[in-house]
């Protein structure tokens, strides 16, 4: 049976990994909607086999598609998915899925009222070959126990094109902070490869220390998580600079009793080309795996569990948890 899916929202351009991934993994693209002419024709060139349609109801009352995925703007992500639960469909939303702790509230009432699935894609490790890489050497115990992560999601303001980035970016009503955006991968990366289901804050701060011209815009964020003898350090920014041929180098580091991985992902500053570097520092040695073509099992595991009702993806508790804690933090930093 193949599934069908539809595209809601071109706000954010993960919208593109997200229908890709369900793409790649057998779905059928039936539609899509979104009000901007140049989003649309963008996603109409990069996905020709789907069908613009008239308005967002059509896509709501067509019984055919199983599944809607959105990367509209932030606060109108969760709005969105509790209209698509309502109407029998599950729901896969960019990050952050939530602008506040009412949005998140709902969402969770209509999840135990319909029964229907409500997902974030976190793509730092979901549609990230070199984390998937990490995550089955850590399961297979290569650095021993998990003790401490450290996320780093450096990003650059005017995009790698220099391009403006939309008005919505500047006010964080929109999009909820800087740790509840862009500090989500980095918790859920600690809360997967610590093995832990949940975690206290211990500290969070934001600034707006460069770009003081946009007073509601957090440029700067940083959070201590921990649980148990487990601690995850978060760092987040807009501070990449222009000389660097990415938007962002991201990185996470796992250490463990027995040793550490580091992943680069989208570029490696010692010189070697491409993305999804790995390098793994243990008793015998140190390697390097080139992870570009790692296979990512997010989304064939995500129409099985359409299907089965199962969660081999990613359950809904670890998404509801991670929401949640970067909702914390960042009241935490604004002092709320």
């Amino acid at each position: 049976m193949t599934i069908k899916f539809a595209a809601i929202g071109f706000d954010h351009g993960h919208i593109f990994g997200q229908t890709k991934c369900l793409l790649d993994a057998g779905a059928e693209l039936v539609s899509y909607w979104d009000d901007d002419p140049g989003q649309i024709a963008n996603f109409k060139r990069a996905f020709p086999q789907g069908r613009l349609v008239d308005s967002i109801d059509e896509i709501l009352e067509d019984e055919s598609i199983a599944i809607v995925t959105s990367a509209s703007i932030p606060d109108e992500r969760a709005p969105l998915g509790v209209r698509v639960m309502q109407h029998g469909k599950d729901y896969l939303s960019d990050k952050p899925a939530f602008a506040s702790f009412e949005q998140l509230d709902e969402v969770k009432r209509v999840v135990a009222e319909t029964g229907k699935k409500f997902l974030v894609m976190f793509s730092e490790r979901l549609g990230n070959p070199a984390t998937e890489r990490a995550y089955e050497l850590v399961a297979a115990g290569a650095i021993g126990e998990v003790v401490q992560t450290i996320g780093v999601g450096p990003h650059r303001l005017f995009g790698y094109e220099k391009r403006p980035r939309p008005e919505w970016t500047f006010h964080k009503v929109r999009y909820g902070g800087i740790l509840n955006d862009i500090g989500s991968h980095q918790i859920d990366q600690f809360l997967t490869f610590a093995g832990v289901d949940s975690a206290e804050i211990a500290t969070a701060r934001t600034a707006n220390v460069k770009f003081t011209q946009f007073p509601e815009f957090e440029d700067f964020g940083e959070m201590l998580l921990t649980s148990g003898d487990k601690s995850g350090f978060i760092r987040v920014d807009w501070y990449t600079p222009d000389g660097l041929p990415t938007w962002g180098d991201v990185r996470l580091t796992i250490l463990g009793t027995n040793g550490y991985i580091e992943i680069r992902k989208n570029i490696d500053i010692n010189g070697r080309p491409g993305d999804n570097h790995l390098f793994l520092a243990d008793r015998s040695g140190i390697q390097y795996h080139d992870c570009r073509n790692h296979p990512l099992p997010f989304g064939p595991r995500l129409l099985h569990d359409i299907v089965t009702r199962e969660e081999t993806a990613i359950t809904q508790e670890h998404t509801f948890t991670v929401s949640e804690l970067a909702l914390r933090a960042q009241a935490m930093a604004n002092g709320r």
